[in-house]
């Protein structure tokens, strides 16, 4: 028996099957204003991308009855948008490629397609778009089960948008993670302003990971007067731990403090942060000061740290 979350999940994820099929147009018998339905238009797209391509390769890529596909093979020779010859390898299935009307239709069909997508996207305000593709590859990423090997992590600088993505990314890891209140989000916030406010791109700097075309981490350093630079809002997302990417923004921000003249790196923790102190440990930093606080909620032991440099 399912626990009511688990089913509030699943039904969740039925309800936007519903809202998004009929999004696309799925269940009308002519999509893209063609003869074809959404299946026949699919079939058409992946002989033309492929350049050619196995009526078995199709049945299992595509999860189709292979009767079912022959059908629609059928009546695409009929309108002369494909031809077929016996597969080399497989003698019982045939390669299929398309005819110069099938790339004329196949090309209209990403015509249409895109020009669809483009009216939708138009009427949304700006930065919606990359926020519903952003949640799309989120959706492809974590249900492909077979995607096991993600792209590279990227370190960059940080752009228009970013900082406000470190303020809520951290805000909502650490409040449900540790249970801290909403002061902590106040102080990454003011943080975060004051960088923007002050940046000096000599002294200043910000980092991003980005993986995938998601951020996942992030740092700053900060000048902090005297010759002193602060590590700021260290943070690796859930789904990028593991891979080293902590070390090398802490290794980032060192590097940067010493070419930029500062004679000492400083920060500020919590020493229940084990993976953070870890790294600032093997990087070289001492504790210099400790003590209690309660800014957040929860009584908590706060840490600074320094590297001489």
């Amino acid at each position: 028996m399912l626990v009511t979350t688990e089913l509030a999940t699943i039904d969740a994820v039925r309800d936007f099957n519903r809202f998004y099929t009929n999004f696309l147009g799925v269940l009308n018998k002519a999509y893209l204003d063609s003869p074809y339905a959404l299946t026949d238009v699919r079939v058409l797209f992946e002989i033309g991308s492929r350049g050619g391509v196995a009526a078995s390769t199709l049945t299992r890529d595509l999860h189709l009855d292979p009767a079912y596909l022959s059908r629609i093979l059928k009546r695409f020779r009929e309108d002369g948008l494909i031809e077929t010859k016996p597969d080399p390898d497989d003698l019982r299935s045939q390669i299929i490629t398309v005819t110069d009307k099938g790339q004329q239709q196949f090309h209209e069909f990403v015509r249409r397609s895109r020009a669809e997508i483009a009216g939708h996207f138009d009427a949304l305000a700006i930065g919606e778009p990359e926020r519903v593709v952003d949640a799309m590859r989120t959706i492809r990423t974590v249900l492909n089960s077979t995607a096991n090997a993600m792209p590279p992590a990227i370190i960059r600088a940080h752009r228009a948008g970013d900082i406000g993505w470190i303020v809520q990314s951290q805000a909502r890891f650490y409040c449900e993670e540790f249970g801290w209140d909403l002061r902590f989000e106040g102080l990454v916030a003011e943080v975060a302003g004051k960088f923007l406010s002050n940046f000096n791109p000599q002294k200043d700097q910000c980092w991003i990971v980005e993986r995938g075309g998601l951020n996942v981490g992030s740092v700053m350093v900060a000048d902090g007067g005297d010759g002193i630079a602060k590590l700021r809002l260290l943070y690796v997302d859930k789904t990028a731990r593991g891979l080293g990417l902590g070390k090398l923004l802490v290794g980032e921000c060192i590097r940067f403090a010493r070419s930029a003249g500062y004679r000492q790196l400083s920060l500020w923790t919590n020493d229940i942060l084990d993976a953070a102190r870890g790294i600032y440990i093997q990087s070289g930093f001492r504790l210099v000061s400790e003590e209690k606080h309660r800014m957040f909620g929860p009584e908590l032991n706060g840490q600074t740290w320094v590297l001489d440099l």
